[in-house]
């Protein structure tokens, strides 16, 4: 869940939902002027009470989630006049931030091709357009080439473009693709033929994974629910036919279903998961008329995956291994006796994933909060062997790699220093070769920067670990400002990686850290369990205390300490500043999920069901007691805040855009500071903010002026 947004004045009057211009000095006017200055934003209350397990709930901004109502949305333009106003002073530093930015990157620029059947395919930008255009040619110099799509005609009169399914048929006449024109991750399928470069009559609407059979010309494909938004539905479609037959249902509210071929072409696997558990069926993928068949049957907190290799089913589970191992098993009969460890469980070594090529698997690993690449020679039986890895804080993982018959695989590594590098690596030979590494425009000097890994001491006495970078001659006297950032949900890692925009930061003295919390991934399946349901506190303490640690051991100190973190990671800065708000100087809240309790209790939201046991389900009183104690939104009281910026999209169909409109309308009616909170709203994009390259790298440099300027830094 992630991200920003955009800006209009309204008059009013008092007593309505927004904000009276009062006649003010501006300090930065000339000659003693004065200016028409917005005051805050101050929402109506309107109580709406939910009983539940005997409390009365009352929310005096629901009726904030009415996006058809016109009053929300000039509420929330308001705000966005607001947050303009506020950030006055820093409009030529956005403007200069978002020119640095931009001079860093190159902007014409090719991505490495790779090959799929009999063509090439790539992806080109070009300076001054939005989107990439996609292409292919039959010769690796790309000349020849052909387009295959170019977003950015598909963009034309709209706001915003979101590509999701880009997938060929094995013959490479035909391109399954979906698009999405609001930002509401709503896709649509198309199929285009690419001999004529039409597309084909028929379309899908709310699609979301793509699967081809091995003939060209049957299509499998998932669609999500309309209300809930969740996935629950595989079609299959032969080209041609007026209608789609559904080959399963998935009627577990709590669970989504999704599909996928095998690299080796064999099976069609259709895979239903929750938070804790999946079951997947099957399909040969040269026998597309036939029903799903189910490897095996699902059961409580049994996670599995599963791929297939010469003849065999192998399959990833954490039965009796909590880090996960591989086993196999013959296709007629997958259940547990006929098992056969192929990848023994390392309580050590928390195995992410596997792929098999024609004579090698490639293993995704985390050791110690580290990824690692393993490669395993299926025929010689040779020692494994893990690719290496030169800095001690990095992030690798293979890139796509869409041929199974190949002894060359790619990858992709980065650090906090590095810019992404993608590699070709010979699993014969064990060589690699750098194929691309993002090039930074402007002479970037990468041992002109500090890259380290830290280990902070949790108030349990439990390590955690914490990516930092800077630059060279900045001293660790305490002094230095800091942007800390985190998420801390769903077992998900985030790759301490090269980001160029971030050299703004760096550049002018500043620190950045990335705290791992309990609740994500790094170290392993252990440490998703430590931070979520009945021990989220975790998560919020974690980042608390890593804070505490970067203060006492000199990197920083709470007046210079900026906090950021979106969606999952928006909840942790809504707690955390909650909880111990004096520590933090500013805060930047992006698509915040705070409005816990009653988003979890409105089945009708996206992802409500299906995060039951990630956050709880409200409905059961335990959960609902144990979730009451750290809802953002529940839990605002009269206290001071720190300098708070609150960003939200307005079609955002992961985090609902009211979230955040609601948070930020009840803190300013609660806190008792006078520092700023602005609530700005991107009105029209998601979750992930703007969907144009430029339009992202100026709400990008919008951030960071904002962080800057609560570091000190104006220029």
């Amino acid at each position: 869940m992630k991200k920003l947004f955009l800006f209009l004045l309204v008059f009013s009057i008092i007593g309505s939902s927004f904000p009276v211009l009062a006649q003010k000095t501006d300090s930065n006017m000339k000659n003693g002027s004065t200016s028409a200055v917005p005051t805050p934003p101050i929402a109506k209350k309107k109580p709406k009470e939910t009983k539940i397990h005997g409390y009365t709930m009352v929310d005096d901004y629901f009726w904030l989630r009415e996006k058809e109502n016109p009053e929300v949305i000039k509420y929330l333009e308001e705000e966005n006049a607001y947050t303009e106003y506020q950030m006055r002073d820093t409009k030529d530093f956005q403007d200069a931030l978002y020119k640095e930015m931009l001079g860093r990157i190159k902007q014409t620029d090719f991505s490495v091709p790779y090959r799929y059947g009999d063509y090439y395919y790539y992806t080109r930008t070009e300076e001054g357009k939005q989107y990439p255009v996609y292409c292919r040619s039959k010769n690796q110099d790309k000349s020849g080439e052909e387009v295959t799509l170019d977003l950015n005609e598909l963009a034309k009169g709209y706001k915003y473009l979101g590509l999701a399914a880009y997938s060929i048929s094995d013959d490479g006449n035909l391109l399954a693709y979906s698009l999405d024109y609001s930002g509401y991750r709503q896709y649509k399928l198309f199929i285009k033929d690419l001999r004529t470069g039409k597309n084909l009559p028929e379309s899908f609407e709310r699609v979301g994974s793509v699967m081809w059979a091995n003939d060209n010309k049957t299509l499998f494909y998932s669609t999500e629910d309309a209300v809930s938004k969740r996935s629950d539905k595989i079609w299959r479609h032969v080209l041609g036919n007026k209608d789609s037959e559904m080959i399963y249902e998935e009627k577990d509210e709590i669970f989504d279903v999704f599909g996928g071929r095998s690299l080796d072409k064999k099976m069609i696997f259709v895979t239903s998961v929750s938070k804790t558990s999946a079951e997947v069926r099957y399909i040969p993928a040269d026998q597309p008329t036939v029903n799903l068949k189910v490897i095996l049957p699902r059961e409580k907190e049994h996670e599995y995956s599963v791929d297939h290799y010469d003849g065999m089913f192998y399959i990833m589970t954490n039965k009796n291994a909590k880090n996960f191992r591989v086993v196999s098993a013959p296709v007629n009969d997958a259940s547990e006796k006929n098992w056969k460890d192929f990848i023994p469980h390392n309580p050590k070594v928390k195995v992410d994933g596997i792929t098999f090529f024609v004579n090698h698997a490639v293993v995704s690993e985390k050791e110690n909060g580290l990824d690692y690449l393993r490669v395993l020679d299926l025929k010689t039986k040779r020692a494994p062997y893990r690719i290496e890895t030169p800095e001690n804080d990095y992030a690798i993982g293979l890139a796509f790699n869409p041929e199974y018959n190949t002894k060359t695989i790619r990858f992709n590594y980065t650090s906090l220093i590095t810019p992404s590098t993608l590699f070709e690596f010979d699993m014969t030979t064990m060589k690699r070769t750098t194929l691309k590494q993002q090039e930074v425009l402007g002479g970037y000097d990468a041992s002109q920067y500090v890259a380290d890994r830290v280990w902070a001491v949790a108030r349990d006495g439990v390590k955690v670990p914490i990516s930092i970078v800077y630059k060279k001659g900045v001293k660790l006297d305490g002094n230095a400002p800091m942007l800390l950032y985190a998420y801390g949900s769903y077992g998900a890692s985030i790759p301490p990686s090269f980001n160029s925009s971030r050299l703004s930061l760096l550049n002018r003295g500043a620190i950045f850290a990335l705290a791992h919390i309990r609740g994500g991934g790094e170290l392993g399946e252990e440490w998703r369990q430590q931070g979520r349901m009945s021990k989220k506190m975790n998560t919020f303490n974690d980042f608390i205390d890593s804070a505490d640690w970067l203060i006492k051991n000199k990197y920083t100190k709470n007046d210079r300490l900026v906090i950021q973190g979106g969606s999952a990671g928006g909840l942790l800065m809504g707690a955390v500043v909650n909880l111990r708000p004096d520590l933090f100087k500013a805060s930047l809240a992006q698509v915040p999920f705070v409005d816990v309790m009653n988003t979890m209790l409105d089945a009708s939201l996206p992802l409500t069901t299906s995060e039951y046991i990630e956050w709880g389900n409200p409905n059961i009183k335990e959960e609902f007691d144990y979730m009451m104690t750290y809802s953002p939104y529940d839990n605002v009281k009269a206290q001071n805040y720190p300098v708070m910026m609150i960003q939200v999209s307005l079609n955002d169909s992961q985090v609902p855009y009211w979230e955040g409109a609601k948070w930020a309308a009840k803190l300013r009616a609660m806190k008792t500071d006078n520092n700023p909170l602005m609530l700005k709203t991107n009105m029209g994009a998601g979750h992930g903010g703007s969907s144009g390259r430029y339009d992202a790298l100026k709400e990008a440099a919008f951030s960071y002026a904002f962080i800057l300027s609560q570091m000190g830094i104006n220029k």
